[in-house]
């Protein structure tokens, strides 16, 4: 099963709208146990891990175990495709160990009783809590209509984030670069502010040697739509998607010149202060398939996300370097307070990577 969930974890931000589920097909007959298949779910989410095992077996599927991070699926979606219980029953799998129930209601736990029911020995919960974490933006999606999201933030040794006027400015050291370049690769979405983008004409992609298909979709979040045609992320957009959230209200003729230049632009209504719903656009993007956000920023962005109850984990990065000067406070004070209340978030765990020094906060239930 950790062989599974380490297919999963692998494949994390390819697979939406799908989760990402690993599978390792195991026989034990003439000696010691060895894998004969395995597979994970493929970009777009078809085929998934079971399929992908079951073809690499061949023959030796049958009488074997499957290993499976989450339920097997036990219906044909409108994308066609043999459901993933009829394909193991046919295989001639005779045992199926898996991680956690579907919360999917076409399958919450159908999938196990199908296979029961045909006479396949079914053991759940193996490894359940990794499972779940592995895949929380799938269970999020189905249970609340929201996509999971990690908020991240880079700040100087004294707490800044930009420099005087929000000036743009370097803070992570190469290997902490490396490391964010690394996460994006495993989020469905990149999400930015608006004031953001206009400060440091991002592009707010993979580059990694190898990763770069592995880019994110780009939302960038921008209630007025001051998106404009001599940005990066518009230039790129016919290769990268990018998706921009503005109000209702917003001007049309800044949507049309977006449109003709590649960039898909979407609408929500205000919260109540003034700026977009921010409840509503992650609904927009789990209503696309979304189901994890990785967003870098603002710091402004951040402390709503986490004050609504919409973050579900927040990592902190700190550089060795002062600024020296007053700058854009990275972690503001409504966010400071939230993670210092240890009834609602958790320090998960702290790490160094380079010269930066990283905390990862969770939200608790």
């Amino acid at each position: 099963m950790e062989a599974a969930l380490a297919l999963s974890r692998e494949a994390l931000g390819s697979t939406w709208p799908n989760p990402a589920v690993g599978a390792v097909l195991v026989r034990a007959s003439g000696g010691a146990p060895r894998i004969v298949g395995q597979g994970v779910t493929q970009p777009g989410g078809r085929p998934h891990g079971e399929a992908m095992a079951i073809a690499e077996a061949g023959d030796e599927a049958a009488g074997a175990t499957l290993y499976v991070a989450l339920e097997p699926c036990s219906y044909s979606s409108l994308r066609g495709g043999i459901p993933c219980v009829e394909r193991t029953l046919k295989a001639g799998v005779r045992r199926v160990v898996s991680a956690i129930a579907d919360p999917n209601p076409r399958i919450a736990g159908l999938g196990h009783a199908l296979l029961r029911t045909a006479g396949v020995k079914v053991t759940t919960g193996v490894l359940e809590a990794d499972a779940a974490r592995v895949n929380r933006g799938h269970f999020r999606r189905v249970r609340e209509g929201l996509p999971t999201v990690t908020f991240k933030v880079a700040r100087t040794a004294d707490g800044y984030a930009g420099g005087p006027g929000g000036a743009r400015m370097a803070i992570s050291c190469p290997d902490a670069t490396t490391w964010v370049h690394q996460q994006r690769a495993h989020f469905d979405a990149i999400m930015l502010g608006i004031d953001s983008v206009l400060a440091d004409d991002p592009l707010l992609t993979v580059r990694l040697p190898g990763l770069e298909h592995r880019s994110p979709v780009r939302v960038i979040l921008d209630t007025r739509l001051r998106m404009h045609t001599g940005l990066k992320l518009v230039e790129t957009c016919r290769t990268i998607p990018t998706w921009v959230i503005a109000a209702e209200d917003a001007p049309i003729q800044p949507e049309k010149t977006l449109v003709d230049a590649g960039v898909e632009v979407m609408r929500v209504g205000r919260g109540a202060d003034g700026h977009l719903d921010l409840r509503e656009a992650l609904a927009l993007l789990a209503s696309r398939g979304i189901t994890r956000v990785f967003s870098e920023g603002g710091p402004t962005v951040g402390e709503q996300l986490a004050l609504l109850g919409l973050a579900d984990e927040v990592i902190v990065s700190t550089s060795p370097t002062r600024l020296g000067a007053e700058g854009v406070t990275a972690v503001r004070p409504g966010l400071a307070a939230l993670l210092a209340d240890d009834s609602r978030w958790q320090l998960a765990r702290a790490e160094q990577i380079g010269g930066d020094a990283f905390r990862f906060y969770e939200r608790i239930g």
